[in-house]
């Protein structure tokens, strides 16, 4: 597969990162399929010798980044550069904790005095920067960001405490749940199961066993049609209000253009994802584009008024396969390993609200959707899906599916539709926008817009789960210490289309036209 050509890399930093994280998911991976082992095993003996320790698989930090409402304009580039260097804090520190599971076994503070303890202190000086950002620009920085500075371990087992919060057998810490600005509580929990492996020996399919594991994996026929956990943007369109479509055609990416940046969360930033995304559509997207750049781009659609970027992880099979970004950074260096695979469909629809007509949204208004953090943030903001062609009426939120041969697997995205009427983004990247209402209805003070509908189809070679085992499991990318978890997949969008366009896209959806 073409590599795509990135630029502004610093080739020392990004040597000496990727060799720390290699030597997580490579020279540590022995070690840390032996502790998936281990922390299993029953009986006596090992019950009493098992060091607390030992039962951190990953770490779990308050997602400072959502729980900010209220950033200036002129601070925000600032904050954002921040909340990178937070990321990357985390995903150091992961790379110490799967690098070090021999220390860790012999000594049950290891983890608290070699990791998290370091880690606090590098988010306490972060945080620290976000208030001096905000204050030199005349803004009121919040009050007690240091408390979200201490990070927890988060163990093997990881049933849920009934308020959101992942049991951790390992401090009992808790980032005191509260949102920022508004006091909108804000829970630190997985809101899933989060044993790895079944009880069974796992092997690391080339990631440092960073998952997926047999218990991500559901066949499709024992999920319930009609079923889905989350609610959130799958409302069908009722009997009333707007109900036409428009669907833009915009390939699967043959174009090959693939980096592991995040222009909407971490502009400015390389390799601000830590994981591969794949885009379709506008065609000069990277962390340096600006709405300029944007908007003189290429694009792969075939309506030219479309300069959109569509763009989500990457679904990969882990078979041992060496990827153009096998030793870089958000590729193989930090535990996205096997071969990357392009959707043989990639179906962009944008449709009405049940309620009302819809307006046009504005240019270079930015929407994230779904959370590539949702293992560890809890589901509030989880909001992707998988199903296998032919069972569509069963979708799963928190399971990769397996589907019967001749079955194609399925990833949807179904998008925030409701607009405030005012801003392109929000310091959160998410409070400028909100779902429908269960009858389909806007929130107050929002206005409904074209809902894009992202639909995703794969040929994936069906992996084989035996034995609480799974063999060439496929994955989406994330960030490493999401363990490659179902539930973190997750579809961003950035409107570019001309205004005449755009037009078009909402008289079509208002007068019940179907259009492409």
């Amino acid at each position: 597969m073409g590599r795509n050509t990135r630029k502004r890399r610093s080739p020392l930093a990004t040597k000496v990162i990727a060799g720390a994280a290699a030597l997580a998911v490579g020279g540590g991976g022995l070690v840390w399929a032996n502790f998936y082992a281990s922390a299993h095993e029953s009986g006596p003996s090992h019950n009493r010798t098992r060091s607390a320790g030992a039962q951190v698989a990953t770490i779990q930090c308050p997602d400072v980044g959502q729980k900010l409402r209220k950033v200036p304009r002129g601070a925000r580039a600032g904050v954002d550069r921040e909340l990178a260097q937070l990321d990357k804090q985390i995903t150091e520190a992961y790379a110490r904790l799967a690098s070090t599971r021999q220390a860790q076994s012999g000594d049950a503070s290891y983890v608290q005095n070699a990791i998290l303890g370091p880690l606090k202190s590098k988010r306490t000086a972060a945080l620290d920067r976000i208030g001096t950002n905000i204050r030199r620009v005349g803004g009121n920085a919040p009050q007690g960001l240091g408390r979200f500075a201490e990070c927890r371990g988060m163990g093997v087992d990881q049933p849920n405490d009934g308020n959101g919060n992942a049991g951790n057998g390992q401090d009992g810490q808790n980032d005191g749940g509260q949102g920022e600005d508004d006091g909108q509580g804000q829970n630190g929990g997985q809101g899933q199961d989060g044993g790895q492996d079944g009880g069974q020996n796992q092997g690391d399919n080339g990631n440092g066993a960073a998952g997926p594991f047999a218990e991500d994996f559901v066949d499709i026929n024992d999920v319930q049609p009609g079923s889905r956990d989350l609610e959130n943007g799958f409302a069908a369109n009722g009997d009333g209000g707007s109900q036409g479509s428009f669907t833009a055609v915009c390939g699967v990416n043959e174009n090959n253009l693939f980096n592991s940046d995040n222009l909407i969360v971490a502009p400015g930033v390389d390799n601000g994802a830590h994981h591969t995304h794949d885009y379709v559509g506008n065609q000069d997207n990277d962390a340096f584009s600006s709405d300029e750049d944007l908007a003189n781009a290429e694009t792969s659609c075939q309506n030219q008024g479309d300069k959109s970027t569509y763009y989500w992880p990457v679904l990969r099979l882990q078979d041992g396969t060496q990827e153009f970004d096998a030793g870089d950074l958000g590729g193989g260096a930090e535990g996205n390993v096997g071969k990357i695979l392009k959707a043989s469909e990639a179906e962009i629809k944008f449709v009405g609200n049940q309620r009302s007509d819809v307006v046009a949204m504005p240019k270079f208004l930015r929407i994230i959707t779904g959370d590539a953090k949702a293992f560890t943030n809890g589901v509030a903001n989880a909001n992707s899906s998988f199903s296998c062609t032919g069972f569509e009426d069963r979708q799963v939120t928190d399971k990769y599916v397996l589907c019967p041969e001749g079955s194609q697997v399925v990833r949807t995205s179904n998008f925030q539709s409701c607009w405030d009427g005012q801003n392109i983004d929000s310091a959160n990247h998410r409070d400028h926008v909100a779902f429908v209402q269960q009858d389909g209805s806007c929130p107050n003070g929002f206005q409904a817009i074209p809902q894009l509908q992202v639909r995703l189809v794969y040929d994936v070679p069906a992996p084989t789960v035996e034995n609480g085992q799974v063999q060439n499991p496929y994955a989406v990318d994330g960030f490493p210490e999401q363990l490659h978890k179902p539930i973190t997949d997750h579809n961003d969008f950035i409107n570019v289309m001309d205004e005449n366009l755009m037009n078009e896209v909402v008289d079509c959806i208002n007068s019940g036209e179907d259009c492409q």
